[in-house]
């Protein structure tokens, strides 16, 4: 557990420039407060405790703007950076090194009592606001920018963007495993402004094409023309 816990801090270190000593982040981060809380009530859940692990969690919703329910399961190295209204739902699986911003939803999008959740892989990034509905896979590595909708699975090593979210792989070709998590999510592709441009490239190809014809056109009747005229006219 000590050494959970020090994993813990350490990523708060790695991924916050703003932190500054252990005592900070120990006292002063509520994502990091929501983690060490769930584990509590995970721990309940799982051993048949309901109502305290639903109390534990409660609890923490009060303590920290975040709300996990006590049946997700959270890997190692989780990160929640500000975390206010970010909410994980009860059959969300977290792999390890996450990175989640606040108002961040891993929601459910049905009644059933089976896996309605995301399941979000190792080393995913998801911007702030971002929805993840229903019981879909983030691949590894892949970020989710910030209030995007996500409604379908996502390869690994993609960037997503958009509502509803658009996938993209990033330059075509697997991120390398760095040592640090790639937290600019704000380095993504312009969806309607690529759009634009692929119109607009195929609206300039239609006109040509076009321009073509017409010249074609008129070529043919100059041709008809210089042939009526040597042949005496007969035929215009």
């Amino acid at each position: 557990m000590l050494r959970n816990v020090r994993q813990d801090i350490q990523s708060v270190f790695d991924r916050d420039p703003a932190a500054r000593s252990a005592l900070e982040v120990v006292l002063l981060y509520p994502g990091l407060h929501a983690v060490w809380l769930h584990r509590i009530a995970h721990a309940l859940w799982r051993n048949g405790f309901f109502l305290l692990g639903r109390a534990v969690s409660q609890f923490s919703r009060w303590l920290t703007g975040i709300e996990i329910h006590p049946g997700a399961k959270l890997g190692p190295r989780l990160f929640i950076d500000h975390g206010m209204g970010t909410v994980i739902g009860e059959t969300a699986e977290i792999g390890a090194n996450v990175t989640l911003y606040h108002n961040v939803t891993l929601g459910g999008v049905s009644w059933e009592k089976v896996k309605r959740h995301p399941t979000l892989e190792d080393h995913v990034v998801v911007g702030a606001g971002a929805q993840v509905l229903g019981p879909i896979t983030i691949g590894a590595y892949s970020r989710i920018g910030a209030n995007s909708v996500v409604v379908k699975d996502v390869p690994p090593h993609s960037v997503v963007v958009g509502v509803p979210g658009r996938v993209h792989i990033l330059n075509g070709e697997r991120m390398p495993e760095v040592e640090h998590e790639d937290l600019q999510h704000n380095r993504l592709p312009d969806i309607t402004m690529e759009m634009l441009r692929h119109l607009t490239a195929r609206v300039v190809a239609l006109e040509a094409t076009l321009n073509e014809l017409h010249l074609e056109d008129d070529a043919q009747t100059a041709d008809a023309w210089v042939e009526a005229v040597e042949s005496g006219g007969s035929s215009i």
